[in-house]
């Protein structure tokens, strides 16, 4: 932490913010009665994940100094670049995040497309498959990451690490699988470097995992999104979809993209989970 927050400068960054979004920015509907262009307030705190009394408060100058990640969390709800999410922390009296090719401010592009994606799952993550933001369908398949911490965030570190993460891959499908998450994580490593985060997981996993090991061994490097893909839901059976990805210009982050081809069973399935969620059926 630094300095004191500058709470009139504050105030004044986010109003305007919200004000210059609209509500299809976010993917959200205006409505027929919305009397107001920009957000409303307590839009901007739904999508933060805090009160809208909280918010108003800091819009109000008079809020007390956010933590971290609540910033994070506004940053990307008000689809701020990555200067203008520095500036937010400053303006709140933090440090700003370091800036590396393994940062996980969701890149305003990708969260744009993302907004507009409500009928197939998609998720954008990083490049150690750390989810940052997902959609209702995607939670719907992959569970809420929200509640992990440290390296747990990271899918490769749960695959070697956690033998549940695996049970949305038919077991057939889970040597393959394990093979293109070390060769994601090789890409990362070359980006990063020694000392780099992807680094530190690497060291992680080889002391934790001997399956980890042997496969980082076979020296494999790639970024293996695009591809077909069996995905297993407890209620609903497999799921066949393809995986299209869509990167920054970096290669720091993906939006993932999985898709059924129409009128297949899989179609219906993905269609079926859209209304139902991931809540539990009846039977």
């Amino acid at each position: 932490m630094m300095g004191g927050m500058d709470r009139q400068q504050l105030a004044d960054f986010l109003r305007h913010r919200r004000e210059k979004l609209r509500p299809d920015d976010v993917g959200l509907h205006a409505g027929p009665r919305r009397r107001v262009a920009g957000l409303r307030r307590n839009e901007v705190a739904d999508l933060v994940g805090m009160s809208a009394d909280y918010y108003t408060r800091l819009e109000q100058a008079r809020g007390p100094q956010p933590s971290e990640q609540m910033l994070s969390a506004m940053a990307r709800a008000l689809r701020l670049t990555i200067d203008e999410r520095d500036h937010l922390y400053r303006l709140a009296g933090h440090y700003a995040p370091d800036r590396t090719p393994l940062d996980t401010h969701v890149a305003p592009a990708l969260q744009r497309v993302l907004d507009r994606l409500d009928d197939t799952p998609a998720l954008v993550i990083s490049s150690l498959a750390e989810t940052l933001v997902q959609n209702r369908l995607a939670t719907a398949i992959f569970g809420d990451p929200s509640g992990s911490t440290g390296w747990a965030r990271s899918g490769i570190y749960r695959w070697f690490t956690d033998p549940q993460s695996r049970g949305v891959y038919p077991t057939a499908d889970h040597p393959r699988q394990g093979r293109a998450h070390v060769a994601s994580l090789r890409v990362a490593y070359g980006q990063g470097g020694a000392g780099s985060r992807a680094d530190r997981l690497v060291r992680v996993l080889l002391k934790e995992s001997a399956e980890f090991a042997e496969v980082w061994e076979q020296h494999e490097a790639a970024a293996r999104f695009e591809d077909h893909k069996t995905l297993m839901h407890p209620e609903v059976g497999a799921i066949e979809v393809d995986c299209q990805a869509l990167l920054t210009e970096d290669q720091s982050q993906a939006l993932l993209v999985l898709t059924a081809a129409p009128r297949t069973e899989a179609a219906e399935k993905l269609a079926l989970l859209s209304v139902l969620g991931h809540e539990q059926f009846t039977s």
